[in-house]
């Protein structure tokens, strides 16, 4: 059985399939703070073109997290490529909380040093639609993160 993460944008829904195999403790972290609302109304606040689109800080500066531990890194050797779900972090690796982004385009450079804990496998035109910038002028915001399961 699978389970997916489902954020709904203002542009449409982006359906993840969760990867418990790679990261099991990210993805309950994930699962805690979407069951607790924690995403709903976060904004995208970093979108590079070719790159990435990066959420889940509350303040939408990408400087905060949740009020949870930080997470022990879950490395695997899951490409980053298109459509990829990873946690960002700082620069200490297991520093990883609540922020994460999905590559829009592929970036195997981050390969082994972020950890992957998904896979979009509905939706990447709307990750493609967020507004662009370090923060966009006018942030894309996730309006509802459900998890559901086949």
């Amino acid at each position: 059985m699978a389970e997916y993460l489902t954020l709904s944008l203002d542009t449409g829904d982006v359906k993840i399939k969760l990867r418990p195999d790679l990261a099991p403790n990210h993805v309950a972290r994930i699962k805690e703070l979407v069951s607790e609302g924690f995403y709903d109304g976060v904004k995208f606040h970093r979108v590079i073109p070719g790159f990435m689109a990066q959420g889940g800080c509350p303040q939408g500066t990408g400087m905060g997290g949740s009020d949870k531990p930080d997470l022990k890194a879950e490395f695997s050797k899951e490409p980053h490529v298109r459509g990829v779900a990873s946690m960002a972090r700082t620069n200490q690796p297991h520093s990883a909380n609540s922020q994460f982004f999905i590559c829009t385009d592929n970036a195997t450079f981050l390969d082994n040093q972020y950890t992957v804990w998904g896979q979009v496998v509905e939706g990447m035109e709307h990750v493609d639609a967020l507004p662009k910038g370090e923060p966009p002028a006018t942030p894309g915001v996730i309006r509802k993160a459900t998890v559901t399961e086949d």
